[in-house]
């Protein structure tokens, strides 16, 4: 019995275009949607990424990793790729001789029922060192942002650290800057690639 993923069911009908050409008759696997070998289905793909019409791009690999964010899913364009998480142009090169930029971010990490509200310009490193369960949420700000969420969360602080009891206060703030987003390391990184194309 053969696998419908691999198992080839008929010929390609593809051809090279021009009017009496024989089909290629390369290996058709059992879930292609149409009657065409792969490499086919690749060129289809790609002519349907450069039309116009495709006003949503097709998303892909990248052929290679984005120079800012290091992601390899990108968004093809007729104009060209783009990173699918940081939104990088492929194509063009980060400035070697600039230091990297500084994005502080306010984070919000869970550590069993409490929540800690912190700043720092370097999260990895940062959070590389903090006990945590989950990461909630990035906010983009530095110390005056974190002081304005420990006011704004005080009466849920424990002491004068920068843990905080969980609340709906607290919860429904994380929940609305999480919002729309998978993965909070994805709004990092594209604030990085923003900040290093504006050289801010």
């Amino acid at each position: 019995m053969h696998d419908l993923e691999t198992a080839t069911i008929d010929t390609c009908r593809g051809g090279a275009g021009r009017v009496g050409d024989a089909p290629c008759a390369g290996a058709v696997a059992g879930s292609a949607p149409v009657l065409l070998c792969d490499r086919h289905l690749a060129l289809v793909a790609d002519w349907l990424a450069g039309r116009e019409e495709h006003p949503d791009g097709l998303t892909d690999l990248l052929p290679t990793p984005c120079p800012a964010c290091g992601s390899r899913l990108g968004v093809r364009w007729p104009s060209g790729w783009l990173c699918a998480v940081c939104e990088w142009r492929l194509g063009d090169v980060p400035d070697a001789d600039l230091a990297p930029p500084r994005v502080d971010v306010v984070y919000y990490i869970r550590f069993d029922d409490r929540i800690k509200i912190g700043t720092t310009a370097n999260p990895r490193q940062r959070l590389g060192r903090l006990w945590h369960h989950e990461l909630l949420a990035f906010e983009r700000g530095d110390r005056g942002v974190e002081g304005r969420r420990h006011e704004q969360f005080g009466a849920w602080r424990f002491g004068r650290t920068e843990w905080f009891a969980a609340s709906a206060e607290l919860d429904a703030h994380t929940s609305a800057l999480a919002a729309g987003v998978d993965d909070p390391w994805q709004r990092y990184a594209r604030w990085r690639s923003e900040a290093l194309a504006l050289g801010a």
